[in-house]
């Protein structure tokens, strides 16, 4: 076959078929082969042969040679191109014109050869349309004739072409098709892309119609959220990234296997759940509490005890055997490996610095301190967390600890564990406690929450309470009391000039230059300023102090204050208390008792009156049932010892005794003032007036035997604080007292007593 020459024309991503008419732009002010091609073609009317630009670099044996069908040349814009594809060609030879311009092509026409019967045409064209039309129901957007058209065709070879020039080939796949002569190449490629472009038609109506169903009247957001869940479903890909992440957090949570197991199978069900349902948002977060919680991860503790005991003694003055007992339970639990170690209960007034040991006693450890008060807290879901079912469940207050820590072994703080809500509506958070204070649960404590056992043997607990009257049995059997009594005035005195005064000027922005307060001040603000077991009302005095001296350095009245006991008046005013404040002389039917309160010890003033009448008995000023029992207990032993003391047979019948306890809008309550009503009923009935300056503390009997009683050092402190010379104790309280500091005895006339008579002797003139 002769062989023919034409200009070359490479066309970029585009190619051309036989049969086909495509156009394109030839750019006029840039001088390429293309340009110069088209021109040589117009000027001598001969055909082109068009090429595809091959990123390969590999020499184009294939082509399709066409013909220019129409040329248009505006003044101001590209030349536009219109060629119809005539047929394969194959490329011998390249080589470039005379002036160099553009490329010339040596091609002889190809031929598929293979012979085809009429027979073999007419069912190549019959399986393609059968395929077109599978694929046009699929996609609206093929135009329909393309199907009436190659009905039409006698030869298969162009109803390939034919097809393949209307249908939106891949580049790669149009390439193919060009450089395959034989038309059983072409059929199968054409074939295989109409195969592949059908199945993904059918999964994507699938899919949309899906959609269409489950999102009737939803966002458009939601149709697209539901969409992109069903594909990834069908890939068979995670739900969503935050998935991944939360399966890579897994595998990297240092935790029990079971736990591992059970945030594992979360995530997949997370995964499963459509992202724009209000489940959703519950689930992630679940998962994220659960990756949240330090599960193994432990701080490290400070294992020195001489530090700690350093430590303590730093930062509290006093307490001596409050700390002494500290430091033994932490050794032993630093002996047992950090389990089975006593859970401590610091009891005291308010004020004694139950709290502030508490973190002095994590700085010492080097642990993390979390602080839950309990205070009001009535609901068990505090501590045991709500069920997932609820709208706005969350976990417990243990386990939002434990999280905020980042450790599983922190020191927590359980404050005002006296003040808890008992037996409400909502649960028995005492109860609930039981689980977590006691050593043999809680090392499978179960939040309802979490809904996984909670390992919190490593977390040492501390609870205080200003009492354990409240508290229940069951739940103080789990706890070490560690009893705080309140401070002497020696201990106020040493912790005002070595902590508070120096706080309260940080606060107030004073320097030590700028404020000084004298010793004398000091004692003088302790012994006259306040009345308290704690330093709370002494830190507020002094706090008063700075801040009326922060006044007159910023009014330019001074430059420094130096607080003295002469002008302390002009900054606190007058005295509210004084120090003889039970001093007087003797009197008939007034005695001096001591009490035993939350806010530490008290003096009790109580008063007898005699009155005729008809043998009745008045009590007044909110006694308590115990109390007033004593106080029946008090007048019987007196009339049992009628004979004894001469008093007439009928007194108690023709006269009526009015008992009295000043400051009636407090409670008060218990048995201890029951040798003090017996003693006043007495005066008052023998007209035997009580030596002054005496109190007394004690449980009376029908016998006129007194028993011991509790609370003895903040009682003998109270005595100390109202100037009592002499105290009354039973008794059998004489080891307590040995135990009590010589700095709060000094000065005191502690006289035992073991009966009524021995009271009597003491206290009566």
């Amino acid at each position: 076959m002769a062989k023919d020459t034409a200009p070359i024309i490479t066309l970029e991503e585009m190619v051309l078929f036989p049969g086909a008419i495509i156009h394109f732009d030839v750019h006029k002010n840039r001088k390429n082969e293309n340009r110069a091609a088209v021109m040589q073609a117009i000027k001598t009317g001969s055909s082109v042969v068009v090429m595809f630009n091959d990123d390969s670099n590999k020499p184009q044996d294939i082509a399709v040679l066409a013909e220019i069908k129409q040329f248009i040349k505006p003044v101001y814009s590209d030349i536009r191109v219109v060629v119809r594809g005539i047929s394969r060609v194959k490329i011998d030879a390249e080589a470039y014109s005379d002036d160099g311009s553009y490329r010339l092509a040596e091609y002889e026409m190809l031929e598929s050869g293979e012979q085809y019967s009429d027979n073999d045409n007419k069912a190549y064209i019959k399986n393609l349309s059968e395929m077109l039309v599978v694929y046009m129901s699929l996609d609206m957007s093929i135009n329909p004739n393309i199907f009436s058209r190659i009905q039409t065709m006698k030869s298969a070879d162009e109803a390939v072409d034919y097809v393949a020039s209307r249908m939106r080939l891949p580049f790669e796949t149009a390439k193919e098709l060009i450089r395959a002569s034989a038309l059983s190449v072409r059929y199968e490629i054409l074939a295989d892309h109409i195969v592949d472009e059908i199945r993904t038609l059918k999964i994507k109506n699938e899919l949309s119609q899906r959609v269409q169903e489950s999102m009737e009247g939803r966002q458009r957001e939601y149709y697209l959220r539901e969409q992109l869940q069903m594909i990834k479903n069908e890939l068979d890909e995670d739900d969503i990234e935050d998935a991944d992440d939360f399966m890579n957090r897994c595998m990297k949570l240092d935790a029990p296997v079971e736990v591992k197991e059970h945030i594992r199978k979360e995530i997949k069900r997370f995964n499963e759940i459509v992202p724009a349902s209000p489940e959703s948002g519950i689930s992630r977060t679940y998962i994220e509490t659960l990756l949240s919680l330090p599960w193994n991860k432990k701080g490290i503790d400070n294992s020195n005890i001489t530090k700690i005991e350093k430590v303590l003694n730093k930062n509290h003055y006093g307490l001596d055997k409050v700390k002494e007992r500290i430091i033994e339970s932490l050794a032993v639990r630093q002996m047992n490996g950090n389990s089975d170690s006593p859970i401590l209960c610091l009891v005291g007034p308010p004020g004694t610095g139950k709290t502030s040991i508490a973190r002095a006693v994590a700085d010492a450890l080097g642990k993390r301190y979390v602080r839950i008060c309990l205070g009001g807290m009535g609901d068990e879901a505090e501590i045991r967390g709500h069920r997932r079912t609820y709208v706005g469940a969350m976990p417990g207050r243990i386990i939002a600890a434990l999280k905020n820590s980042g450790v599983s072994n922190p020191l927590i703080l359980l404050d005002e564990i006296d003040k808890v809500g008992f037996n409400s509506v909502r649960g028995d958070a005492y109860s609930a406690l039981l689980e977590v204070l006691d050593p043999e649960q809680n090392v499978f404590f179960t939040d309802h929450y979490v809904e996984i056992a909670v390992d919190l043997s490593d977390v040492l607990f501390i609870c205080t309470a200003n009492s354990t009257q409240d508290i229940p049995e069951p739940l103080l059997d789990r706890m070490e009391i560690i009893w705080i009594s309140g401070y002497t005035e020696n201990e106020k005195f040493h912790i005002a000039k070595k902590h508070l005064v120096s706080k309260q000027r940080k606060k107030c922005g004073l320097k030590s230059s700028q404020l000084v307060i004298s010793d004398a001040a000091l004692k003088e603000i302790i012994s006259y300023y306040t009345r308290e077991s704690g330093v709370r009302n002494l830190e507020r005095n002094i706090a008063r102090i700075c801040r009326k001296a922060v006044k007159k350095i910023v009014a330019g009245e001074t430059e420094s204050v130096k607080i003295t006991g002469k002008n302390l008046y002009d900054y606190l005013g007058k005295r509210p208390f004084s120090i003889n404040e039970v001093e007087g002389g003797d009197e008939i039917g007034i005695v001096t008792g001591l009490a035993w309160t939350s806010f530490g010890g008290d003096t009790l003033e109580i008063e007898v009156n005699i009155m005729p009448g008809t043998g009745k008995c008045e009590l007044t000023g909110q006694m308590g049932d115990v109390m007033k029992e004593s106080a029946k207990t008090a007048i019987s032993y007196v009339r049992s010892q009628s004979s004894r003391y001469e008093i007439p047979g009928d007194f108690f019948e023709k006269n009526d005794i009015h008992i009295h306890i000043p400051e009636g809008a407090v409670p008060k309550d218990g048995p201890s003032a029951g040798i003090t009503m017996a003693t006043a009923i007495f005066s008052a009935v023998t007209e035997k007036k009580v030596i002054a300056g005496v109190a007394m503390t004690g449980e009376i009997t029908l016998r006129g035997r007194v028993l011991p009683i509790g609370g003895i050092k903040e009682k003998l402190l109270a005595a100390k604080r109202a100037g009592v010379r002499a105290v009354l104790v039973p008794e059998e309280n004489r080891n307590d007292i040995c135990e009590i500091e010589k700095e709060i005895t000094d000065g005191l006339d502690i006289r035992y007593v073991g009966n009524m008579e021995q009271v009597l002797e003491n206290a009566i003139r």
